[in-house]
């Protein structure tokens, strides 16, 4: 088998790093990366043994599958010109600016047979797998993601920034229609949303309470599952998992007997399993983890918070 040809168009702070991870796997040759800052590309490129470029059209016809890590605003005519091309497509998030610049991507993707992957890194977290084993059925979960400023990101609100990784992850876990949204939001640092928090009431009963902060003094990535006889708590940041379940029997009457288990996941690199998943679809032809679907429908309840957020109250 030939190996297969990537590159990395924006290798800003990310993007760096998803060059990294092609660069290092076997089978995949890392044919070029591209950026706007001349300086910038040739650094990275130097570092990871590969070509250089500022305009990311001179790699159509030289790559199979590349990554696109531009700015939101950006993302849809990147994609769009390299999957006419006929070449796989790795988007960070969020998948697109709007539900029809998603769904032209995803509809070319189909025609051409192409693997189009959205990049919701938390999917490949090893605790969101290990709680994928004992979860059933939702009823409430409520997450919180805070961390401290940063400039990068702020081409878009805290929604679309960090509250969308959760819920892409809700959604993927609780498999329902949302039902209502109810969100409230404040700009502090930037002219966008910068601290939100959204109520999502879905088809099937289970209700999310998710808040999202970019202006913490503190980092944290937590959520909190409830389901029968059993709640979970994930700690993304610091790969842990504890389980409360019912057991057996009862302590004394009235009171049930709870079972914790608590799990180290241990270190990993959830970044490289992203990328690694993205070229074994490629690969074998099957489908992503997190496919451009799963990306627009992150996307389409991040812009429903929005505009909750927005409403005027009567």
């Amino acid at each position: 088998m030939s190996r297969l040809r990537t590159a990395v168009v924006g290798v800003g702070y990310l993007g760096n790093f998803h060059a990294q991870k092609y660069a290092a796997l076997l089978d995949v040759e890392l044919t070029g990366v591209v950026d706007s800052d001349a300086a910038r590309a040739s650094e990275v490129a130097a570092a990871c043994g590969c070509a250089a470029f500022t305009d990311y059209r001179e790699l159509i016809g030289r790559v199979d599958a590349v990554s696109v890590v531009v700015p939101t605003q950006y993302h849809h005519q990147v994609a769009l010109d390299f999957l006419s091309a006929g070449v796989h497509v790795l988007i960070e998030k969020p998948i697109t600016v709007t539900i029809e610049q998603a769904d032209e991507l995803i509809a070319v993707a189909d025609d051409k047979k192409l693997v189009f992957q959205v990049g919701h890194l938390e999917r490949f977290n090893p605790v969101l797998m290990a709680a994928e084993e004992v979860l059933t059925a939702p009823l409430f979960v409520e997450s919180v993601r805070i961390a401290p400023f940063k400039p990068r990101g702020t081409d878009v609100n805290v929604v679309l920034d960090l509250m969308i990784h959760d819920i892409d992850i809700i959604q993927h876990l609780v498999k329902s229609k949302v039902a209502r949204i109810d969100a409230i939001g404040a700009p502090v640092f930037t002219a966008e949303e910068d601290i939100a928090n959204a109520r999502i009431a879905f088809e099937n009963g289970c209700v999310a309470n998710v808040t999202a902060s970019r202006i913490s003094l503190k980092s944290e990535r937590k959520m909190r599952i409830f389901q029968r006889d059993a709640y979970l708590t994930l700690d993304f940041q610091n790969k842990k998992l504890l389980v409360a379940k019912r057991g057996a029997g009862e302590l004394m009457p009235g009171i049930p007997n709870v079972q914790v288990q608590e799990r180290e996941l241990g270190q990993s690199d959830p970044l490289l399993s992203e990328i690694s998943s993205f070229v074994e679809a490629i690969q074998q032809g099957g489908q992503p983890q997190v496919s451009g679907r799963d990306g627009r429908m992150a996307l389409e309840t991040a812009l429903k918070i929005n505009e909750a957020l927005n409403r005027i109250p009567s």
